[in-house]
């Protein structure tokens, strides 16, 4: 996740390399785009406050670039500011965007631009919402909405080494990532977490695509990969942090966790501890973190407690592996 002194730095520094660039000249970028869209993007414009309706839209989706197709944000990641521009906390990815110093109009502001093509975008600015802190303030002519297959689920059973191991080898899954979720306090670090006494569990956010899994079949990975009859522990994973919960979006996802839990319950010895609650807020976890069995599969841990658990879940659920692994 991006922060302010990041942005400073991409600034003054240098930016991250793009994925690729695009490179036109004027006059085919002006008979590419609409008059406003060539103003705003290629002579560094600014639409009207409150011009757009796109302030208004909050569907799920993903905004690209209008010249060159880059995608720039996720619709998660939008968010009401009130100052008449579509608004953003992060972009999708963090080399999506360029930085760039901006001593125009008597004061100091951060210019975004798309990465790839130098498309102007508009502004970045400290003074976003938790946790990043970030409003990436944007002519909506800059962007256009393309519109998302991927639904989110997040849960939490343990340490999410192990449970984003899990899902990383499972068909229609575009995206795990490691985090935390349910506290108190917002912007937890790790070793806050790791006290026992923030009320965040660690938990796994997951994109995936529901026309080729399910809500239902993801949940059913999830109760058979770890164990939910243990109170706040995992093995000798043992805390707060480590217990097994379900974050549900909607009343339909609340309505088929409930059911399924009700529906295995008589296949355990104990009594099943699960929470099921409404999902509030998602903290992605240290950069370090992410895909961390990948990353280090001759970690004494990774040997001992995840390979195990993705061999049983390889086993149980063969019908719902990637065609990658």
């Amino acid at each position: 996740m991006l922060t302010w002194n990041d942005i400073v730095k991409f600034a003054t520094d240098g930016n991250p390399e793009p994925d690729c660039e695009v490179r036109k000249s004027e006059d085919e970028w002006r008979e590419q785009l609409a008059p406003e869209q060539f103003h705003v993007t290629r002579k560094h414009g600014t639409e009207r406050a409150f011009s757009s309706g796109m302030c208004d839209l909050f569907e799920p989706g993903k905004y690209a670039c209008v010249c060159c197709d880059t995608l720039l944000f996720d619709a998660d990641e939008k968010f009401d500011s009130g100052t008449g521009w579509p608004s953003f906390t992060q972009p999708a990815k963090e080399n999506a965007i360029s930085y760039h110093g901006d001593n125009t109009m008597g004061m100091t502001r951060v210019e975004t631009l798309c990465n790839a093509c130098d498309a102007h975008l508009g502004h970045v600015f400290p003074d976003g919402p938790a946790p990043s802190g970030l409003r990436y303030c944007m002519n909506a002519v800059a962007l256009k909405k393309v519109e998302g297959t991927d639904a989110v689920a997040t849960f939490g059973g343990g340490c999410y080494w192990c449970t984003e191991a899990v899902f990383r080898s499972v068909k229609g899954v575009s995206g795990v990532q490691s985090g935390f979720s349910d506290g108190e306090a917002a912007g937890p670090t790790y070793k806050e977490v790791c006290t026992g006494e923030t009320g965040y569990a660690e938990v796994v956010q997951i994109n995936y695509d529901p026309k080729v899994v399910s809500y239902e079949e993801l949940l059913r990975i999830h109760m058979g990969t770890h164990d939910p009859t243990t109170l706040n522990a995992q093995g000798a994973d043992i805390g707060t942090q480590y217990r097994s919960i379900i974050l549900y979006r909607s009343d339909e996802e609340r309505q088929i966790a409930e059911n399924l839990l009700e529906e295995i319950s008589d296949t355990f010895e104990s009594d099943i501890v699960t929470e099921v609650k409404n999902f509030d807020e998602f903290y992605p976890a240290p950069e370090a973190h992410d895909d961390y069995y990948n990353r280090n599969p001759d970690q004494g841990y990774c040997q001992v407690v995840i390979s195990p658990k993705i061999a049983k879940f390889r086993r149980t659920f063969q019908y719902l592996l990637s065609p990658d692994e």
